[in-house]
């Protein structure tokens, strides 16, 4: 038995959904910039919802990051600054983002023309954290530029998700499943930690998301996807990464021409998946 790397997974897990929870009830009471009514949006029903479910994954697979025992000094600094560079430009997006220009292809084309959105400052910024977070855990230039790639690409993709109630958790907790399996076959109680952790704190906020009272928003959906790219680049080989990032590329490139909304609905798998625990749709507006 994976004992190890067992115990490393139920501290990660456990660490992770006490202190999101403990932060987002926190949160709720006080938010960390403005008031409540700062961090309140109109979700696709038209009604209104909070998005301090994302400073309080943040919050808390941070702070669970900073005390699970057994994280070599550099693998826990990587986790931090993975989840404190997404999450804190999420945030920013989040509060002072415009609509103007979407997905990369809007931002970039903006930044082109001299405009710098908020969007294109996000995409930069987690593109240099995720490096700099590569470089503390990577072996060599190459790995670094893989491994960087996978956690802003992953940051990136799961954000991507957040368009209806627990979709990126489910997202993250499907896709986090093999990276936890592989860490506990393999008795890596390091890999085992950090695989856990986010999937720990996004499964405690998962009811306030699937109840449509919150929301993970850019700042919980990218620190969610930096930090399970980062969980991959400790467990995999080079040609595992390198196949992760070709699904990352390819998805993220897939979403500039086709809805992920509209390919879910009609597949009825993924269908039922996505509705697991939401209220039904009726007549329910689809959006990219």
């Amino acid at each position: 038995m994976a004992r190890r790397a067992f115990f490393g997974a139920l501290a990660g897990a456990l660490l992770g959904a006490v202190a999101a929870r403990a932060a987002y009830t926190a949160f709720t009471r006080k938010p960390p910039v403005g008031d409540v009514e700062t961090w309140t949006r109109t979700n696709h029903r038209g009604e209104p919802i909070t998005l301090l479910e994302g400073p309080a994954f943040v919050a808390g697979a941070g702070a669970a990051a900073a005390v699970i025992p057994g994280l070599p000094a550099r693998v826990r600094a990587a986790v931090l600054l993975a989840v404190a560079g997404s999450g804190g430009l999420g945030a920013y997006d989040d509060l002072y983002g415009a609509t103007s220009s979407k997905g990369f292809k809007g931002h970039l084309s903006a930044l082109a023309k001299g405009e710098v959105t908020s969007g294109a400052v996000k995409i930069l910024g987690i593109g240099v954290t995720g490096l700099a977070a590569a470089a503390l855990t990577s072996r060599g230039p190459v790995d670094t530029v893989i491994n960087g790639a996978l956690v802003a690409g992953g940051a990136n993709l799961a954000n991507l998700f957040d368009l209806r109630p627990g979709r990126a958790v489910k997202v993250g907790l499907l896709t986090g499943a093999p990276v936890l399996a592989m860490s506990l076959h393999r008795d890596d109680p390091v890999s085992a930690a950090l695989a856990a952790l986010p999937m720990g704190a996004a499964a405690a906020l998962l009811p306030e998301d699937l109840g449509e009272r919150a929301m993970l928003g850019d700042a919980g959906a990218n620190a969610l996807g930096a930090l399970l790219g980062l969980a991959a680049t400790i467990t995999l080989g080079r040609s595992g990464r390198l196949a992760v990032l070709g699904t990352v590329v390819a998805l993220t490139a897939a979403s500039e021409k086709i809805s992920f909304t509209r390919v879910i609905a009609g597949n009825p798998v993924l269908n039922r998946i996505d509705m697991l625990g939401r209220r039904p749709v009726e007549q329910a507006p689809v959006k990219r």
